[in-house]
């Protein structure tokens, strides 16, 4: 059987499909790695909504997945930007997600980390005590569920903020009032264009060392920082900076394996994207470097650094478009729909090679589904089978 797939040329191309997935088996729990995957949300594709409208949310499905994501041992970072905090999830529903997920953390022993943010300002914030109060509510509904925290960077306090001592304040505050020690999260500006100059410089060697201020100032209440600027060097540059015991949380979506891999000096967590599709795969990996053979990790997780490479192009902000097409393709979800309307997001050559890596990975539980998904949805786009 084949499948006829955009060349990239304006033509059309066979490929062959793969006959048997990879199979994974649950196994035991991740040791020498802590692993989050960012997990996207399902959309409900009954409601009749509108890109500017909240977000329509299929909870069970929703829920479902991270079940899944669980049952391999994989932590869940919830109401990240992989569920499109901020690109169709406001805070209402972000919150309720956030609740929702807790809760079903708890009833299966999953590990759960949540984003606070300031989202619920949906008007320029008039100044640093808007933007604290903003973070504070968010933070006590998340510790109120008795998930950990993760403090995400803020559009409402990149705009309001006019240097470091500002960033030095708001997180200092937040800090001093977190109950348990948070994550701290660094997104680039390629994930979300209004984060330029966060950390009150655009200058990355000035920002770093204001964020190094913001750990060694409470490094009690920090655990770990996410870091997610596409950039190897300068993550290890900055793990190798971090007081002893915080760890650092790979969210280079570009260069995983080598980051979590390590070196005799140090390595990355995880906390990433990409492994919302990967799930299974990473956490098999990671048991492999759990006995210790980092060779035989990077030759499992190495490969599919491709097709992150692609689902993460520029406009990477869009990433989240190809990780609900694999989702819908594995079947995990009955539909391709997003909320915000965003699976018009990527280009049909985009989603064809994205079915394509995925599908030579072995990423597809049923090869078969995915093919006749895929065909369905050459089809809407005028490809005749």
């Amino acid at each position: 059987m084949t499948i006829r797939l955009p060349d990239g040329r304006g033509g059309l191309r066979a490929y062959e499909p793969r006959a048997t997935p990879l199979s994974f088996d649950t196994g035991a729990p991740l040791a020498s790695r802590v692993v989050f995957s960012a997990a996207h949300v399902v959309a409900d594709p009954f409601a009749d909504t509108t890109p500017d409208s909240p977000a329509a949310v299929d909870w069970d499905a929703t829920l479902a997945f991270r079940r899944h994501l669980w049952s391999h041992g994989l932590g869940v970072a919830e109401a990240m930007d992989t569920a499109q905090r901020g690109m169709g999830l406001d805070w209402a529903g972000a919150a309720e997600l956030i609740e929702r997920s807790a809760a079903e953390a708890r009833s299966v022993g999953g590990r759960i980390a949540c984003g606070v943010g300031t989202d619920q300002l949906t008007a320029p914030a008039k100044d640093l005590a808007e933007v604290r109060a903003a973070y504070e509510e968010q933070l006590a509904l998340v510790e109120g569920t008795g998930a950990q925290a993760i403090l995400m960077a803020s559009r409402a306090l990149a705009a309001v903020a006019t240097g470091p001592e500002d960033y030095l304040d708001v997180y200092g505050h937040l800090l001093r009032q977190a109950t348990e020690p948070v994550v701290l999260h660094w997104l680039g500006p390629m994930f979300d264009p209004a984060l330029e100059g966060y950390w009150g410089s655009a200058d990355l060697d000035a920002a770093t060392e204001t964020f190094l201020d913001v750990i060694a100032a409470h490094p009690d209440k920090v655990d770990g920082i996410k870091v997610s600027l596409l950039d190897a060097r300068r993550e290890v540059d900055l793990r190798r900076r971090l007081p002893k015991g915080v760890r650092c949380y790979t969210g280079d979506d570009f260069n995983y394996p080598e980051l979590i891999a390590g070196d005799d000096r140090g390595f990355s967590h995880a906390l990433l994207g990409i492994f919302d599709p990967l799930g299974p795969l990473a956490a098999q990996a990671v048991r492999v470097l759990d006995t210790g053979d980092a060779k035989g990790f990077r030759e499992l997780l190495d490969p599919t650094v491709e097709l992150s490479r692609h689902l993460f192009q520029a406009p990477t902000r869009f990433y989240k478009t190809g990780v609900v097409l694999l989702a819908w393709l594995s079947g995990h979800q009955d539909h391709f729909t997003m909320v915000g309307g965003l699976q018009s997001a990527r280009s049909l050559p985009h989603f064809a090679r994205a079915y394509e890596l995925a599908d030579g990975l072995g990423l597809f539980p049923n090869p078969e589904l995915a093919e006749a998904r895929m065909k369905n949805l050459l089809a809407l786009y005028g490809v005749s089978s």
